[in-house]
């Protein structure tokens, strides 16, 4: 009877411990307690899970299972078997994974009956639809059974993979309305703690997806006070720091964007999040010349299975190889991507390929730039666009046109609070103003950006010869070294002598010299001639 009255309090306490979010406590009080009913089960398996206990999580359900199905509970041990093969799933372990997945279908055939884990089920089947609208219609149908059976999880779950998939058809609105939907059904309170988590996660990485950085923003505060409030929670929380680290490096935060990337070392619990962060960390070291540091992060960032471009690419174009970043940033293009990333490799190819000299290459990265700004329809993304199309313009020799999208970017990224892009948007207005004549703005422009640079502790872009002129001015370049007058190079290039003058006066800016003797030098010094 003693026995009897211990194990009842220790439950009774593994319980409070387990309300009270006191993690471990109620793990270990869980683990002693010997015998379980299915509902402290799911609790022993949830406690082990947010503390990052993978394998004692997978024992468990799978426990559950063996458990639940012995006392011919059908839709306990299917619940069981589900949340352990989906869990395996995320983490890439497909085929026992698809085991665990196989057996929770089975037993809710047999059950026959409409039920929360049939609906889990049915809306895991979302993954592998045929096409994306197929997905959405499984999703939908989701929702519907959660609100039907009364299952809070269920329609939590099932709203924001709706918003997920609306997104991904590009339907940003509608998408962002469902993740909205999701987020008021979490903020609630009525979700448990694993699908508040999974939940969080996924509605923060739509908002990337489509880079809406204030719903971003705002629900990253919220999850890391939902994870600040758990000082023993281990899951989730690598991917919420990556978030608030991506974050404040756009609002140019960069030593505190290092202090929470230095807390994600949890490849065991979360590999994507210490693949990323291995990434982000990688990407401030390009920024601010450490090299050396930059290709360590980046290649553990591959170890860890995440891809390290276009940062890799852009470190060597600002290490001066050219030609590896051009080759490195053509392969990203074949490659198929989501959205966010699209967007991260086509701006990072109409940098490149300028530097290249490839235009047309260049043009049509912008190109898709605009298609994903119209898809998205959000401010970041508007403003990639409209700076790489400056870009674009001044290695043309067009500064006047360059102005308008520069202008416009500009605003952009003053609006973003985005220090970093802002201060490359305004160097690229000081070289068209420069090649106007306009040297007073050119200067003012300069400045500002040199001061921007200098408080983030930024490297200022490195002088990559083949890729400063476009291949015009390289010829123009070529024609002053044999000693040519402008009138003459114009008769020879079938340009108006007033367009030669331009060129000339772009060159001399790019290349940082003031005269003709001096061009030519540089041009013979660096292969040009």
């Amino acid at each position: 009877m003693e026995a009897d009255t211990g194990h009842v309090d220790a439950v009774a306490e593994a319980r409070s411990a387990y309300d009270a979010r006191a993690w471990a406590r109620a793990y270990e009080l869980l683990a002693a307690a010997g015998t379980l009913d299915a509902d402290d089960l799911d609790r022993y398996a949830v406690a082990a899970m947010l503390l990052g206990r993978m394998d004692d999580y997978y024992a468990i359900r799978e426990r559950a299972y063996e458990q639940l199905l012995a006392q011919h509970d059908l839709l306990g041990a299917a619940s069981a078997a589900l949340w352990s093969g989906l869990q395996r799933m995320v983490s890439g372990d497909v085929v026992v994974g698809g085991g665990w997945l196989a057996r929770a279908a089975r037993l809710i055939e047999e059950d026959g009956t409409d039920s929360v884990p049939a609906a889990v089920l049915r809306m895991s089947e979302a993954f592998g639809a045929a096409d994306l609208e197929q997905a959405l219609a499984i999703s939908n149908e989701a929702v519907a059974a959660g609100r039907r059976l009364g299952n809070r999880d269920l329609v939590g779950l099932a709203l924001h993979q709706e918003g997920l998939f609306l997104l991904e058809l590009g339907r940003t609105a509608n998408g962002l309305a469902k993740l909205d939907e999701a987020m008021v059904e979490l903020t609630s309170g009525s979700l448990s703690p694993m699908v508040t988590g999974i939940v969080y996660c996924g509605a923060i990485s739509g908002c990337w997806t489509v880079y809406e950085l204030r719903r971003a923003e705002e629900w990253t505060a919220a999850m890391t006070r939902w994870c600040d409030a758990q000082p023993e929670l281990a899951n989730f929380t690598g991917e919420c720091k990556v978030r608030r680290a991506e974050l404040k490096q756009l609002r140019g935060a960069w030593t505190d964007a290092r202090k929470d990337l230095a807390g994600v070392s949890t490849a065991d619990i979360d590999l994507w999040a210490a693949g990323c962060a291995a990434y982000v960390r990688g990407d401030l070291d390009r920024l601010q010349g450490h090299f050396a540091d930059a290709e360590e992060c980046f290649t553990e960032a591959s170890r860890l299975g995440y891809d390290p471009q276009p940062g890799l690419a852009l470190l060597r174009l600002q290490q001066g190889s050219v030609q590896a970043a051009a080759a490195m940033i053509r392969r990203c293009l074949s490659e198929s991507q989501n959205d966010a990333k699209r967007v991260e490799v086509q701006f990072a190819a109409a940098e490149i390929l300028v530097a290249s000299g490839d235009l047309e290459a260049a043009e049509k990265a912008v190109d898709a730039l605009a298609d994903l700004a119209s898809k998205c329809r959000t401010t970041i993304v508007y403003a990639l666009q409209e700076q790489a199309q400056a870009m674009i313009r001044l290695a043309e020799g067009r500064p006047d046109s360059a102005l308008t999208p520069a202008r416009a970017a500009l605003r952009r990224w003053v609006e973003l609070r985005a220090p970093y892009q802002e201060a490359r948007t305004r160097l690229l207005i000081a070289d068209a103003c420069r090649a106007l004549g306009d040297n007073e703005s050119a200067d003012r422009e300069t400045s500002t950006a040199r001061q921007t640079l200098e408080n983030l502790g930024a490297v200022a872009e490195p002088r990559r010869p083949e890729g400063l002129l476009s291949p015009r001015e390289i010829e123009v370049l070529r024609l002053v070294a044999t000693g040519a007058t402008n009138r003459v190079i114009a008769d020879q290039l079938v340009l108006s002598e007033r367009t030669v003058d331009r060129h000339v006066s772009n060159i001399f800016t790019k290349l940082g010299v003031s005269s003709r003797s001096a061009a030519t030098a540089y041009g013979l010094e660096h292969k040009l001639v």
